[in-house]
């Protein structure tokens, strides 16, 4: 986990390959991704290289060929999430669409692409999922993931800021990516419990956020005197 940092305002942008996993890897000749399966380990049959049968899977870090060298690093993915607060404190969150954890609430966010800085991520999520624009972003905190899709387990570090909406905007959900929207107090451990959160690393983030609210208050109340 890290702690607070900065402010980042507009102004101030997931690989894939057909047939292959959305990670950060080398782009390798075209062909080579003809023999293999994806198991739930993410196992490869043959080396995309070589066509060896002789490739290992690594402690889930890395795939190794004992013939060839071929050496292809699992990388974490990275991913963003946004705690958008309204003018009652209410956190918006969002009923998934699709599959992984169809039907559970999520904030507003997703995958980093490509040179994309995180906070970029933030700006354009928000506005594919939302339909609305933010203006600023305060980086929060960040926690692992485990994010597991048509049975492929996908391990990403998910990076977590507050935001705040433009005033006059007006929510849009993304076809297909968002049933409805919800706006939820959580003020406390309970109400942080009965949620019924998709991913554990939203329900660790507001953990976060509400211990580190309290440290504000208690700071800004000592301040006073």
């Amino acid at each position: 986990m890290r702690s607070r940092h900065g402010i980042f305002k507009k102004g101030e942008r997931h690989l894939s390959l057909k047939g292959f996993f959305p990670l950060s890897i080398p782009i390798l000749p075209k062909g080579l991704f003809s023999c293999y399966t994806v198991s739930m380990q993410n196992d490869f049959n043959f080396c995309p290289n070589c066509g060896s049968k002789h490739i290992q899977n690594v402690n889930m870090r890395k795939w190794l060929c004992a013939d060839c060298g071929f050496d292809l690093y699992n990388n974490v993915a990275t991913a963003v999430g946004l705690i958008i607060c309204d003018s009652e404190g209410r956190v918006l969150f969002e009923r998934r669409g699709k599959e992984p954890r169809k039907g559970f609430l999520a904030f507003p966010g997703g995958f980093v692409d490509p040179n994309e800085t995180a906070e970029e991520a933030a700006f354009r999520e928000c506005k594919e999922e939302i339909g609305a624009e933010i203006y600023s972003v305060h980086y929060l905190c960040s926690f692992p993931n485990t994010y597991e899709y048509k049975n492929i387990v996908y391990k990403t570090c998910d990076l977590f800021f507050e935001a705040n909406l433009l005033a006059d905007a007006k929510l849009t959900a993304q076809e297909g990516e968002v049933t409805a929207f919800e706006w939820r107090h959580v003020r406390n451990d309970q109400e942080l419990a009965e949620l019924p959160l998709a991913f554990e690393s939203a329900r660790k983030t507001l953990a976060f956020w509400l211990k580190d609210k309290m440290n504000r208050k208690k700071i800004e109340s000592e301040t006073e005197f």
